[in-house]
């Protein structure tokens, strides 16, 4: 039976400058930035192997959730992918929104505490203009993330130096973006296309799981992503190794690093037992344990991500020389 749809046409949409925001470009690291110090075993070695693995050409993969980008690390990224430190990006839907917004106005990040109130939470004009750009991209082809970081390099973004998905396209490099219908602000416009999102996402998907055949000797991290990461990746990483085994290859001999703000304790390369509320941390089972079990190597480092990104950046750069 053909159920009652909500009529998007009646929305109010406003222009972002009547919005109040909680991050601006001051708030974002500079490169040579003092940064408190932040004495982690596992930063040094991360950092070594992700020289290692450019120099072998192995995958260097980061998964992320938006709240990275909003500690404000978005130039030291940006660096790691000029360097070849990182091969490819994989972001949740709300991280190019964050990254759009930075681009084009120099703020971003509103409180949804206030905004939800009135009803105006995520319904911002020059916001919603992300699903024209996506709209735009699912007719050429294109994946979710090169479809917006084309936007913003093409397009008019007094900030564009400080998009992350702009210096991907630049410089080549693929950032995905993976999404939920319904999770992200531009879902709530009347120019939302559904179709168009998720043929690009789904393009994304592909992109990621090739990028993850290449995983061999390489690294893949997981910056603050509790959902979207470890899921996504534990589908490609079947995919990938369901060709490899039909080639006779493996994909076991690699590295993988979970940052985030939880203590899990040092035990961490054991899986908790279900009697534990901690095993339904995807990131813990998935990503330090169960995808590592046959020949890989795990690392936890729990802190804010704006310091542990630039400490994992420096020493990177340090063990390229």
């Amino acid at each position: 039976m053909p159920f009652p749809r909500f009529d998007r046409s009646r929305l109010i949409i406003k222009p972002l400058a009547e919005r109040d925001h909680d991050l601006e470009l001051s708030d974002l690291l500079a490169l040579d930035a003092q940064i408190p110090i932040f004495d982690h075993p596992a930063i040094p070695i991360l950092g070594q192997r992700l020289a290692a693995a450019k120099q072998r050409g192995a995958a260097r993969i980061a998964l992320m959730g938006a709240h990275v980008l909003r500690a404000g690390v978005s130039r030291h990224l940006i660096d790691m992918m000029e360097r070849g430190l990182l091969s490819h990006l994989a972001m949740n839907g709300a991280g190019p929104i964050h990254d759009w917004e930075l681009a084009l106005i120099g703020a971003t990040t509103e409180s949804v505490a206030r905004y939800i109130q009135t009803g105006e939470f995520g319904l911002w004009r020059e916001t919603g203009r992300i699903n024209d750009a996506i709209r735009q991209g699912a007719a050429a082809g294109l994946g979710l993330g090169e479809a917006i970081g084309r936007a913003v390099l093409d397009g008019d973004f007094p900030h564009k130096d400080v998009s992350v998905l702009a210096a991907a396209v630049r410089l080549g490099v693929p950032v995905t973006v993976h999404v939920g219908i319904g999770y992200d602000i531009i879902h709530e416009h009347p120019n939302c296309d559904g179709a168009a999102l998720g043929q690009t996402s789904y393009q994304d998907f592909l992109i990621f799981t090739q990028s993850v055949t290449n995983l061999e000797g390489g690294v893949l991290l997981s910056l603050g992503s509790a959902v979207m990461g470890p899921e996504v990746y534990l589908k490609a990483l079947s995919m990938a190794r369901n060709v490899a085994h039909q080639e006779g290859r493996t994909i076991r001999q690699f590295t993988t690093g979970v940052f985030d703000l939880i203590e899990i304790g040092d035990d961490y390369r054991k899986q908790a037992p279900k009697s534990d509320p901690r095993y339904y941390y995807r990131p813990w089972k998935t990503i330090l344990v169960r995808t590592v079990a046959d020949g890989g190597e795990s690392f936890y480092v729990q802190g804010d991500h704006r310091v542990t990104v630039p400490h994992l950046r420096r020493a990177a750069l340090s063990a390229t020389g």
